[in-house]
């Protein structure tokens, strides 16, 4: 599962794996369907957990279509799906640590100043934000008041203002992963930084590919899908943002055990 972060780059990292031959699309694959792409993620843990296990599964591949596959490719396969906000949705890690408690996590984290102005620009874009930035992150508190808690309460509530107005909060990485980390355990979660895997997305691949226990296939990788254009953050923005996100951003190193790129 590649559950975050929202607008990381998880739907170029996730095309990327799905290049690896041990690794099977959901179904139904875009082979035999008019669509552009395979599907990504099903949003299961998060949004659609109301629909239940059997309609979850119906998107993974039979044991024939398994064994067809790794009889083609001489060796396992996976499958996986890249849900976003499961990361920061409160049920989602305990739901999938009932179901798949096997599973392998992945998580792609983006300088978190950069992911909260792409979220806002995200939203602009699809004329689904009418605030400004800095008036969005001023209003964003009372948006979500209440929200998650609501959440918690009913399983088949759904927060417009949780999954797509929690800008900063979203991009407080290291409260949303410690559920997972007391869940599944740091050994089956593998932390990547959205900066290392554009500049050098094979070597990037290769780590994914190595955590996953398959094969590594050098193809062309690293392709920008969902890019947000337009004008840039302003730089005062940008370092009170940088100072804001500091302590968060300290506490995820501890936690993951390594040096982020935009510390």
């Amino acid at each position: 599962m590649l559950i975050g972060t929202k607008r990381g780059g998880t739907t170029s990292l996730y095309y990327d794996i799905l290049k690896e031959p041990q690794v099977v699309t959901l179904f139904p694959s875009a082979k035999y369907l008019p669509k552009a792409n395979e599907t990504k993620g099903v949003h299961f843990f998060d949004s659609n957990y109301g629909k239940g296990e059997r309609w979850y599964r119906s998107f993974m591949p039979t044991r024939a279509s398994r064994r067809r596959a790794e009889k083609i490719v001489g060796k396992p396969i996976l499958v996986g799906e890249a849900s976003p906000y499961y990361m920061f949705h409160p049920l989602a890690a305990q739901r999938a640590a009932a179901m798949a408690p096997d599973a392998k996590i992945l998580v792609l984290l983006r300088d978190p100043v950069m992911r909260t102005y792409s979220h806002w620009k995200e939203r602009r874009r699809g004329s689904a934000e009418p605030l400004e930035f800095e008036d969005a992150l001023a209003a964003e508190q009372s948006r979500l008041a209440g929200e998650e808690q609501k959440l918690r309460d009913d399983p088949s509530y759904y927060s417009y203002a949780h999954e797509q107005q929690s800008y900063l909060t979203q991009s407080r990485y290291v409260r949303h992963l410690r559920a997972w980390y007391e869940l599944f355990g740091a050994e089956r979660i593998l932390v990547m930084a959205s900066e290392d895997y554009y500049e050098n997305p094979d070597a990037v691949l290769r780590q994914v590919a190595e955590f996953l226990g398959i094969d590594h296939a050098t193809l062309p990788k690293g392709e920008h899908m969902n890019a947000a254009g337009g004008e840039g953050i302003s730089a005062k923005t940008r370092a009170r943002l940088a100072m804001e996100l500091a302590s968060d951003t300290a506490e995820l190193e501890l936690l993951i055990g390594r040096k982020l790129p935009w510390h």
